[in-house]
């Protein structure tokens, strides 16, 4: 099993219909793209510094799942939204 895991911050401007969209659109791959097996999308309530705001948690059986998921078309659409709203991001990919 291959998770993934997602965190980034967003752009002041329209914050918080910008996080509202995002998380809208990545939870809607859950219906497009096949080898998406689960799938959580959390808005950040901390206000530590260290705070990221959003965070995506997402399983592949293998890591051929994530690397599909990665080129699927749908995926694609919603990251070109992302990169116009969000300031900074952080991955982190391992199995277990």
């Amino acid at each position: 099993m291959v998770k993934h895991i997602v965190m980034l911050d967003f752009k002041d401007e329209n914050k918080k219909e910008n996080l509202e969209k995002v998380k809208t659109m990545l939870e809607a791959l859950m219906e497009s793209v096949p080898t998406l097996k689960s799938m959580e999308v959390g808005i950040n309530f901390s206000e530590e510094d260290r705070a990221m705001d959003l965070s995506l948690y997402s399983e592949f059986e293998d890591k051929a799942g994530l690397e599909a998921y990665a080129i699927h078309p749908a995926h694609l659409e919603v990251v070109a939204f992302i990169k116009t709203v969000a300031t900074a991001s952080k991955v982190s990919d391992y199995t277990v």
